[in-house]
């Protein structure tokens, strides 16, 4: 796991207890804070598999 993973994973973690509080709360704003928050951490895991595939591949390479 790279550290684009473990930002993805964190990012997701917060958004869903941001949403979650949002939507306890009513509080809109928190709520789609959330989302974006969990959206951010949708983004950093799928740049960790693109390093993951190019790294993979460069070791292919290698042999």
């Amino acid at each position: 796991m790279d550290r684009e993973h473990v930002k993805g994973t964190a990012d997701k973690a917060k958004g869903a207890i941001k949403e979650g509080a949002g939507k306890l709360t009513r509080d809109k704003s928190m709520e789609a804070e959330g989302k974006m928050d969990k959206a951010k951490g949708s983004a950093h895991n799928a740049a960790g598999d693109v390093k993951d595939a190019v790294r993979n591949a460069a070791d292919a390479a290698k042999k």
